[in-house]
């Protein structure tokens, strides 16, 4: 990585960007379930709590189902936009503060209307919902997007990409560090550890907040690179969308395993906290796995441009996948036992950021496959996949978490006490077995159709300097 303070700044202004980004996505992909069936319904009828939650999962999963076809739209308006401060950074800065006070408001009961009037809490509910999701989604694909626009290198490609993911980590388990303590600071009624509304609201606000900066940071000290080959004679039409999409088939079968794959973590991911609260019975812990989680995802992080030059992406990815599978084993088997639980989900935890840099890396080498082959260059459209899926798989899984939860009766004010050795072994079930047989489907999947290497990508790349001008006329 170069010393220059040229370069040094920019990439810290957008780990800065990153990081309060990763902040936000923890809080909707992994706590807001949690909020919602610990918090949201307590009105002390069991069966309309559940009945209730049922709905808003449901919301949840139908919405980010229809947002698939809105994101690539969302994609082409971006590679549309022409400003002075560059295509992306608006899209970064706006959608972080009008995503950041919509979470807030989805973080309450509007007003107690939870339990006054439930038609239209779900209205509302279903309203701020579609609109925070949609500007996250301009921001989640404007951020990423900025990787392509910054350098044409593949390595340079993943040293940016590194740092990005150095400040992402730090994001994502500050969260799973302060949560907790957070909540319950702020919580009139400890209730069981799971805390009260007040304090899940008061995290919501200050989440909000951390990413809101985070953005402004990275519009500030960052700077696109202008190049002929970023430029396009002609605009994509919204028409044209989808066979950008469709007919790059890398970036096709790239998200189909990185789906797959993303289910399979989120469901883990997402239930790590009900396993501390209604297994251990000590949601006070759980904040030592984010200690562990910042350190280990640090490292691997760090390791990722090295790790590179010794092995291929789709060696790291094979690799990280069979790790993982044995720490969900250890996971697995570790009962009540906090140290080995912690052992088996920071184990876990340890390649998720290297399987996000493999996806990612191939993904952006993919504008360029794409730009060959369809000769039309489409960044965001191409970059809106990776943030689509991340999504579809977090509905998805957040749809499990809210159904299983009712199953195995951990909502309301259930504690570790009430679960029965029935309802722990299908929980257990869901959690461990089924992410194993997932990643490894995306296993299979990755290495039957995923051909794009950094050597292939080379190659497009020189030849796109010899041939673009003649193919954009």
């Amino acid at each position: 990585m170069s010393t220059s303070t040229g370069k040094i700044w920019p990439r810290i202004a957008y780990a800065c960007g990153t990081f309060g980004h990763d902040v936000f996505y923890a809080m909707l992909a992994t706590y807001f379930m949690i909020f919602v069936t610990s918090n949201l319904f307590n009105s002390g009828n069991a069966s309309h709590d559940q009945y209730m939650i049922g709905i808003v999962t449901t919301i949840i999963l139908v919405l980010r189902i229809a947002e698939l076809f809105v994101d690539p739209f969302i994609g082409n308006i971006i590679d549309k936009t022409k400003t002075r401060w560059g295509r992306f950074k608006p899209w970064v800065i706006v959608g972080a503060f009008v995503a950041a006070i919509t979470l807030a408001l989805l973080f309450t009961d509007f007003g107690g209307l939870t339990v006054s009037n439930p038609p239209l809490y779900l209205i509302l509910f279903a309203s701020v919902y579609f609109i925070m999701d949609i500007f996250y989604s301009a921001k989640d694909v404007a951020i990423w997007s900025m990787i392509p626009a910054l350098s044409f290198d593949s390595h340079e490609r993943e040293i940016t990409a590194t740092v990005a993911r150095i400040g992402s980590v730090f994001g994502a388990n500050l969260v799973t560090v302060i949560v907790m303590p957070v909540v319950l600071y702020f919580s009139v009624n400890q209730n069981g550890g799971a805390g009260d509304p007040t304090g899940w609201f008061a995290f919501a606000c200050i989440g909000g907040g951390i990413a809101t900066l985070g953005a402004i940071i990275l519009g500030i000290g960052t700077k696109e690179q202008a190049s002929a080959l970023r430029e396009n004679k002609t605009d994509t039409s919204a028409k044209d969308v989808f066979k950008v999409l469709t007919q790059n088939d890398q970036l096709l079968w790239t998200a189909i395993a990185y789906l797959v794959y993303g289910i399979g973590i989120n469901i883990v991911n997402n239930f790590n906290l009900y396993y501390f609260i209604y297994v251990i019975g000590d949601a006070t812990k759980f904040s030592g796995l984010g200690v562990i989680n910042t350190i280990i995802g640090l490292l691997a992080v760090a390791a990722f441009p090295v790790l590179t030059t010794k092995f291929s992406r789709r060696k790291l990815f094979f690799a990280s996948i069979a790790i993982m599978v044995v720490a969900l084993v250890i996971y697995a088997l570790s009962g009540t036992n906090v140290y080995m639980a912690l052992f088996g989900a920071g184990l876990f935890a340890l390649p998720q950021p290297l399987i996000f840099l493999v996806v990612l890396m191939t993904i952006t080498d993919s504008v360029e496959y794409g730009q060959l082959k369809l000769g039309h260059r489409d960044e965001a459209v191409c970059l809106c996949v990776r943030p689509l899926v991340d999504k579809f798989a977090g509905a998805v899984s957040s749809g499990i978490i809210g159904l299983v939860a009712i199953w195995v009766g951990m909502t309301g004010g259930a504690s570790a006490a009430d679960i029965t050795p029935e309802s722990l072994f299908h929980f257990q079930l869901v959690m461990f077995a089924a992410p194993i047989v997932l990643m490894v489907a995306a296993t299979f999947v990755y290495r039957a159709k995923v051909t794009l290497t950094e050597a292939e990508h080379a190659r497009i790349v020189a030849k796109l300097e010899e041939t673009w001008d003649k193919i954009n006329k």
